[in-house]
């Protein structure tokens, strides 16, 4: 970690440090995949992938000022995945380009009917270390965000000083655990204490609680965490700071592919939480991203059609102004 004075002016809304990938999603394909067997898909789409890379693409289009950290391998994966987030103005000069043999990850997902596969290489994912965290940078904004949690080998163990040194700065932090690989669901409690926002869907709320009762891991959560903003899917986002607990209903579309869905959630719902809006707000914005952003393939292939985010969000509560 680079270390460095207080920065007065804040010349992004959000910074972000994490993975940066491209998703290869395949549909069409059987429940049961048959060995030595040539099986073919139906449809495939290779789009910018990652949660981190994902949440920061998406709030870049919804006109925020975002920042990046990430690795990329020297390989046409990383350039395809670099152009992909560049292109609606997330600033990637702290984007490093890892020397090879090491490739950027890749994930492979399996897309079927309501579930699905998800392969991942982690290649440059688990390049990210302390020394590409230069903290004037990350706290030259008013807020940062963390996904995948468990996926950040080279940081996780750094990430309870940086989170408290962002906060000592005057950020705000939000945190999307994602998936745990390994099912084991630890080192989260170190990193608690800095974060004012955590954003699971259902399963990990339940995980990260080590309980099978929703109510109860949002309980226990909001012990720990100042605000509790669980993504239901299907069943719309809720939301528990202190005693106060609310619920926000789905927007209901015709739905192409969810992928990204959680990841557009938290770019919508970040976008009014850093301007000040109530939480019923930030939660009805989530909705709406999350919604929007199954309407096309993979997780920012909607976000790339600025005219129709607009639509969309003009029509189901607000319009954006985007980039």
């Amino acid at each position: 970690m680079r270390p460095g004075g207080l920065l007065v002016d804040r010349v992004f809304d959000v910074t972000i440090a994490g993975e940066l990938n491209l998703d290869l999603i395949l549909y069409g394909l059987p429940d049961e995949l048959s060995p030595e067997r040539e099986i073919l898909a139906e449809d495939m789409i290779l789009t910018l992938g990652s949660s981190s890379a994902i949440v920061a693409h998406n709030l870049a289009a919804l006109g925020s000022r975002v920042g990046f950290v990430s690795c990329i391998g020297q390989d046409q994966f990383g350039q395809i995945a670099l152009g992909r987030i560049s292109d609606v103005g997330v600033d990637v000069s702290r984007v490093r380009h890892v020397a090879s043999p090491e490739k950027t990850g890749l994930t492979v997902i399996l897309q079927r009917n309501g579930w699905r596969n998800i392969l991942t290489y982690g290649g440059t994912i688990f390049s990210l270390g302390p020394e590409d965290l230069d903290l004037d940078y990350l706290s030259a904004a008013r807020h940062f965000h963390l996904s995948s949690f468990f996926l950040q080998r080279g940081l996780r163990r750094c990430l309870p000083r940086v989170l408290e040194d962002l906060k000592n700065r005057g950020l705000t932090v939000s945190l999307d655990p994602n998936d745990d690989p390994e099912d084991k669901w630890e080192e989260l409690e170190a990193v608690f204490p800095f974060v004012d926002v955590l954003l699971p869907n259902v399963r990990e709320a339940k995980r990260i609680a080590r309980t099978d009762e929703l109510p109860v891991a949002v309980s226990r959560l909001a012990e720990r965490v100042p605000l509790v903003v669980v993504k239901m899917g299907a069943e719309g986002a809720m939301a528990r700071r202190g005693k106060e607990q609310i619920f926000s209903s789905p927007v209901s579309v015709d739905c192409v592919d969810p992928v990204g869905a959680g990841d557009s959630f938290d770019a919508g719902f970040l976008s009014e939480f850093l301007q000040g809006k109530d939480l019923q707000a930030c939660l009805a914005a989530g909705n709406v991203a999350g919604a929007f952003s199954t309407t096309r393939a993979g997780g920012t292939e909607a976000f790339r059609d600025r005219n129709a985010m607009e639509s969309f969000f003009s029509n189901h509560g607000g319009s954006k102004q985007g980039r």
